[in-house]
């Protein structure tokens, strides 16, 4: 893609979050909530999002591809990967934070990536409480409402705030309450805020100077992904491995955190 077609999607992709947060906003407090699993929320507001979101991505690029979340209820995050040589797919959870939204939690946003030739080149995130939009495209730089951003300049984990991010499934949790334990030995302090995309918005914005995560979907991280590149942050897998959004589990942070804190994850 050349920078005008990013652009294009860029564009489009931030009319789409807002129609969807709209939705969101318009739903809040009066839909009903049904479990998917144990302390796993959806609404009607996910499902009515997600369809506005879907219908401006594909009337403005009906050729590209659509991952949503509520579409791919069950499906592992290898599943929903693209074949080689697929057009571009957007990736897309209209609802990052159901739980906190469904009890009126202000931590909650849509968010909007674009995959393209092996790599997430568009994302945006949107949160309709605080009026805070984020915006990364490849090769044009990050933005929180319109003004540049960058990964902070913290320099090394003893002085970083973390984030993380802890699934629905409790054994799943032992995990990562395991990583939990390790980490707060080093860091300045951990944060747990119920929002996977959002975290990583704070990373690329030098609010939170890392985030790790064992499970999560491509719809979590893509766009957050596009954010912290952009913003000059670093991404791996847990096991140092490059990262892979469909790859459930990553860690990012800045640049002087970032070995650092593969290293204690990784020991």
């Amino acid at each position: 893609m050349n920078d005008t077609e990013l652009s294009a999607c860029l564009a489009t992709a931030v009319e789409a979050a807002r129609v969807g947060a709209a939705e969101l906003e318009r739903w809040r407090g009066k839909f009903s909530i049904r479990e998917k699993g144990r302390a796993d929320l959806v609404t009607e507001a996910d499902v009515a999002s997600q369809k506005l979101i879907k219908d401006v991505l594909l009337g403005k690029f009906p050729q590209h591809l659509f991952i949503g979340e509520e579409e791919s209820v069950g499906k592992s995050p290898g599943d929903v990967r693209p074949d080689a040589g697929a057009p571009p797919a957007w990736v897309v959870d209209p609802l990052d934070g159901t739980a906190n939204y469904a009890h009126d939690v202000p931590a909650y946003c849509v968010s909007i990536g674009l995959w393209h030739a092996g790599r997430a080149v568009v994302g945006v995130i949107l949160d309709p409480r605080q009026n805070e939009l984020f915006t990364a495209a490849t090769g044009q730089g990050a933005f929180l409402n319109g003004n540049p951003m960058r990964v902070s300049a913290v320099g090394s984990v003893e002085g970083a705030m973390l984030s993380t991010g802890f699934p629905a499934n409790y054994d799943k949790q032992m995990r990562n309450l395991e990583a939990w334990r390790k980490i707060t030995a080093h860091a300045q302090s951990l944060r747990r805020n119920g929002s996977t995309a959002l975290s990583m918005a704070y990373v690329a914005a030098g609010r939170f100077d890392g985030y790790w995560a064992y499970d999560n979907y491509p719809w979590d991280v893509m766009a957050g992904a596009a954010l912290i590149t952009e913003a000059g942050g670093l991404l791996c897998a847990t096991d140092g491995a490059a990262f892979d959004p469909y790859r459930p589990d990553l860690i990012a942070a800045n640049p002087p955190v970032f070995p650092e804190l593969v290293r204690i994850l990784t020991a």
